[in-house]
């Protein structure tokens, strides 16, 4: 571990600490961000505005909506579009739908 020093950007600290971390949690928001867009031309925009999350965890897409009322709505809606969720990514084996409040 390399001593800080009090002129040490965060960029040189991250860089220098948390090379691989940085570089995982980049690509994981970078993947949310595309499933985003991706489920934003598939989905109701009503159902869209009550997502609060998504992530891949390993062969799971987890989508993820601020109440169960809204997780009930979009499970149907999953459930339509699963076998092109599927197709979209070849990793993908299933899919969840979750409640995960906004903070």
């Amino acid at each position: 571990m390399r001593n800080v020093r009090k002129g040490d950007s965060v960029k040189a600290l991250l860089s220098a600490r948390g090379g691989p971390t940085l570089a995982r949690v980049t690509e994981q928001a970078a993947r949310q961000n595309e499933w985003r867009k991706w489920l934003e031309n598939r989905l109701p925009a009503e159902l869209i505005a009550h997502l609060s999350g998504i992530v891949e965890r390993g062969e799971t897409l987890v989508v993820f909506t601020e109440s169960a009322a809204w997780s009930a709505r979009m499970r149907y809606a999953v459930a339509e579009i699963e076998t092109l969720i599927k197709k979209e990514s070849g990793e993908i084996r299933r899919v969840e739908v979750r409640v995960m409040p906004r903070s």
